[in-house]
């Protein structure tokens, strides 16, 4: 994540209860939400070897599920593009475009097949009370997840998104394509982060 999440909470006196992070790697981000006093997480990542570092981090934490599944509109096994040089950060649904261009040390030489689930299948209605951030990294699959999650976006206050202004991946959503569907359930993009030139990170807040 490009944000200080720190910085982030401060700023924008954010009252949080749970997080939902979707494309979670190896849970990187669970000290920073432990640290401000964030209680209930999910994290879903859907490599395997990822997921075995997940569960190795997060072994003995209280109040964590971790699910082994990639998330997007549609519930079935995908295919996903997998590299190796960036510790499978840069894995993807989408076929890899402008990103081997930009990141040309980044190669995806693998496929792995995963179950893709919708969140709006996962959770019941009381669940989701207890969950009002989203944070999502899966590399320009975004706006499919959010699809999958119209429901779930009833009770949602905050979304931090990964976003792009070039197609990294192939037809992967552009920000302004997330900015139009986000809308339609209250939020507004109240800050974005560029340093990845053709892609960053964005806050959204409901109004």
């Amino acid at each position: 994540m490009l944000f200080d999440f720190h910085s982030l909470f401060k700023e924008y006196k954010m009252n949080i209860r749970g997080v939902m992070h979707v494309g979670a790697h190896y849970g990187q981000e669970y000290f920073g939400y432990k640290e401000e006093g964030i209680e209930e997480h999910i994290f879903f990542e859907p490599l395997q070897k990822n997921f075995k570092v997940l569960q190795e981090n997060m072994s003995g934490v209280e109040k964590v599920v971790l699910v082994n599944k990639a998330v997007g509109n549609i519930k079935s096994e995908v295919s996903m593009y997998v590299e190796s040089a960036n510790n499978g950060q840069s894995s993807s649904v989408l076929l890899p475009q402008k990103h081997l261009e930009q990141y040309p040390h980044i190669q995806f030489f693998e496929t792995e097949t995963v179950d893709m689930i919708r969140l709006d299948d996962f959770l019941d209605s009381s669940q989701r009370e207890k969950y009002n951030l989203i944070n999502i990294d899966v590399q320009g699959y975004e706006l499919e997840v959010f699809k999958g999650a119209t429901k779930l976006l009833e009770g949602i206050d905050y979304i931090i998104s990964e976003v792009n202004r070039d197609e990294l991946y192939a037809q992967c959503a552009l920000v302004g394509e997330v900015d139009e569907f986000l809308g339609r359930y209250g939020f507004s993009r109240v800050s974005t982060n560029w340093e990845g030139k053709t892609w960053g990170d964005a806050l959204y807040i409901k109004e």
